[in-house]
């Protein structure tokens, strides 16, 4: 079983929570490591060996934002070829953000939070499972 770490980019403390109540509620093997800020994330990226299951990233947030980092994991090398899917998981729903994800940064999922817990857990599920079942460069062997 796969048990890679879920990376979680969110600093509403409120939206993280609810986020750990979905998670537990769904019994999900994967651990959630959070990080309130882009900075933190990134420096983990670059210093882990590990290869984590999915990032979730907010878009706005402090210091930089969920675009500026998910363009900096583009443009390394070394993280662009850890291949990790990344979805933005945000309220925002401006089809110039969805744009920008999609077209210029190549991102593999733009998600709209919502504050009905059903529906989050539904929407988490199937992020979750999708990543599970597709085969991509990060999780097969030759």
């Amino acid at each position: 079983m796969d048990r890679r770490p879920v990376i979680l980019i969110e600093d509403d403390i409120d939206d993280k929570m609810f986020l750990e109540d979905a998670f537990s509620a769904l019994e999900v093997k994967h651990p959630l490591l959070w990080f309130s800020e882009c900075e933190a994330a990134r420096d983990y990226l670059f210093s882990t060996k590990e290869i984590p299951f999915l990032i979730l990233c907010d878009i706005n947030l402090p210091k930089q934002t969920g675009i500026e980092l998910k363009r900096e994991i583009q443009g390394d090398e070394s993280l662009r070829k850890k291949s990790i899917p990344f979805v933005f998981y945000t309220t925002s729903d401006q089809s110039e953000l969805v744009n920008e994800a999609y077209l210029n940064l190549n991102v593999q999922g733009y998600v709209q939070k919502s504050n009905d817990f059903g529906i989050m857990k539904k929407n988490i599920r199937t992020i979750l499972d999708y990543w599970s079942l597709c085969k991509h460069s990060n999780n097969t062997h030759n």
